[in-house]
C-alpha cells in the first residue's frame, strides 16, 4: 500500500491511496466466503466452495466489489496511523480505479480536528429538572392499558363515549384527492385523540352505513407538512360501530397482566414511570449542558466533511425510526414533499451542532485526562459480542481496529458526560 497527501482548507486532508493486489487478496478471499454463501455453487455447501471455483462461477469483479468496503477500511485506517492524523468523522470516498489483478486507487477527504477552546466550566450551570409521577398520570397509563383488553361488541346505534368506528374516508384540498389521503377500514377511537384534529368530533354519533362530507383546518405545525395550515374536505362511510367494554379496575386484571394485585400493577406502573420521568430529565439536562458550553465555546472552521457525515447519520436514524413504524423514506419524502438532497440540506444546522458537540467532548477528554482503558473497551465489546452473537458478519465487523475505535469514542463521550454533570449540574 501507498499513499500521498494534500491539505484541503477548512481543518481537511486528502489521501491518494493505492493499494496492491497482494495487499487486498486476502479480503477477496474473505469476500469469496461471503459471495458463496449467497451463491448456489454445485457441489459445495453454502460458504465452502474454494476462491477459485467461486471466481469461475461469480466472476473476480463480483468478488472485488464484496471486498471494496473492506480493502478500503483498512488501508485508509493504516495510513492514517502511518501519518499520525487526528481526524475525525467517517471520510469522504471515491473510487478512482478497481479493476481485478490490479491497484485498488482511491481517494479519500477527511477531516482533522479543529481547535476548539473550551470555556470556563465553572461558570457552566445546568439544573436537573425531575417531574413528579401523580395518581391522575398513573390512572391515565391504567386506562390506556384497560384499553388494549377492551372487549369490542358489533352495536347498532350512535358512536359515543369510548366506541370505535370502522369508516372508510377520503381527502380533498381543493376537490382535488389528497395524495395518501384515502384510507378504507380505518379504525378511530372516540376515546383517544386522532392524528387528524377535529375528525373524532365529526364523526362522533354517526352509525353504521351514515356517511357525511364536513372541512377541517389543519394546523400550521402538523407532521404531515403538506396539509399544514391546509382547509381539507372529507368523505366519510362509517361501516360498523363498536362498543368497547372495558375490564374492571381489580385484581382479575391484575392477575390478567401477570400481577397479584391492583396494587402491585400500580406500583409496577408507577417505578416505570418514575424512570421514564428520569430518563428525559438527564436526556434534558444533557442538551441543557452541551447546549452552553457550544454556545460558550470557540471553534475553527469546522470541516464540511464532518457535518456531511452527521447529516448522514441524521438521515439513516431518520430512516430507521420511519422502518420501525412501517414506513419507508420514500413515502415519508413524499408526504413532506422533499427530495432527499432538501432533507440534507434542511439537517445543516442541526448536524453542524452535533459536530460541535462532539469536538467539545473530544476537547473536555483531552484536557482532563478522560480515557478508555483496554479493560473497559473490551467488557464493552464483550456485550456488543452476547447481543449480536446469531449475527456472523456484526461480530465480524467487532474485530476491525477501526470499529474498536469507534466504540472507545462511545465510551469516552459517556464518560465525558457523566463528568460533566458531576461538576456543573446543581
Amino acid at each position: 500500500m501507498s499513499y500521498t497527501t494534500k491539505k484541503l482548507d477548512n481543518s481537511q486532508i486528502e489521501l491518494k491511496i493505492t493499494v496492491t493486489p497482494k495487499d487486498y487478496q486476502k479480503h477477496l478471499e474473505s469476500a469469496a466466503v461471503k459471495v458463496s454463501e449467497r451463491v448456489a455453487i454445485k457441489g459445495f455447501r453454502a460458504g465452502k466452495a474454494p476462491y477459485e471455483m467461486v471466481k469461475k462461477e461469480v466472476g473476480e469483479m463480483k468478488i472485488m466489489q464484496e471486498a471494496l468496503e473492506q480493502i478500503v477500511q483498512e488501508s485508509f485506517y493504516n495510513a492514517v496511523k502511518e501519518e499520525k492524523l487526528d481526524t475525525i468523522g467517517m471520510p469522504q470516498i471515491n473510487i478512482d480505479k478497481m479493476a481485478p489483478e490490479n491497484d485498488v486507487v482511491y481517494t479519500a477527504i477527511v477531516a482533522l480536528i479543529p481547535n476548539v477552546k473550551l470555556p470556563d466550566l465553572d461558570k457552566i450551570k445546568a439544573k436537573k429538572e425531575l417531574k413528579e409521577v401523580d395518581e391522575k398520570q398513573i390512572g391515565e397509563t391504567l386506562d390506556a392499558i384497560r384499553g388494549m383488553h377492551a372487549t369490542e361488541i358489533l352495536k347498532k346505534g350512535k358512536a359515543t363515549g369510548t366506541d370505535k368506528l370502522i369508516l372508510d374516508m377520503d381527502m380533498f384540498i381543493d376537490k382535488v384527492a389528497v395524495e395518501g389521503g384515502q384510507a378504507k377500514d380505518h379504525q378511530v377511537y372516540l376515546s383517544e385523540k386522532h392524528y387528524i384534529p377535529g375528525f373524532n368530533e365529526q364523526v362522533e354519533g354517526m352509525a353504521g352505513g351514515e356517511e357525511k362530507e364536513f372541512s377541517l383546518d389543519f394546523p400550521k405545525e402538523h407532521f404531515q407538512k403538506h396539509l399544514a395550515g391546509k382547509k381539507v374536505d372529507f368523505k366519510v362511510k362509517v361501516k360498523d360501530v363498536y362498543e368497547r367494554q372495558l375490564p374492571e379496575i381489580g385484581d382479575d386484571l391484575a392477575k390478567k397482566l401477570g400481577q397479584e394485585s391492583m396494587d402491585k400493577l400500580k406500583e409496577l406502573i408507577k417505578g416505570n414511570m418514575v424512570q421514564e420521568a428520569e430518563n428525559k430529565a438527564e436526556q434534558k439536562l444533557e442538551i441543557e449542558i452541551l447546549d452552553n458550553l457550544i454556545e460558550k465555546a470557540t471553534f475553527d472552521a469546522i470541516p464540511e466533511v464532518l457535518i456531511d457525515a452527521e447529516r448522514q447519520k441524521m438521515f439513516y436514524e431518520l430512516k430507521a425510526d420511519l422502518e420501525r413504524q412501517g414506513v419507508s423514506i420514500e413515502d415519508y419524502l413524499a408526504s413532506v414533499k422533499k427530495t432527499q438532497e432538501e432533507m440534507h440540506e434542511g439537517f445543516k444546522e442541526q448536524a453542524t451542532k452535533r459536530a460541535k458537540a462532539s469536538l467539545v467532548s473530544r476537547q473536555i477528554a483531552t484536557e482532563n485526562e478522560i480515557t478508555v482503558d483496554d479493560k473497559e473497551l473490551d467488557g464493552e465489546i464483550k456485550t456488543m459480542e452476547a447481543m449480536y452473537k446469531d449475527n456472523p458478519e456484526y461480530m465480524d465487523r467487532l474485530k476491525r481496529p477501526e470499529v474498536r475505535d469507534t466504540i472507545s469514542m462511545t465510551i469516552q463521550n459517556r464518560k465525558v458526560m457523566k463528568w460533566l454533570k458531576d461538576k456543573v449540574a446543581k
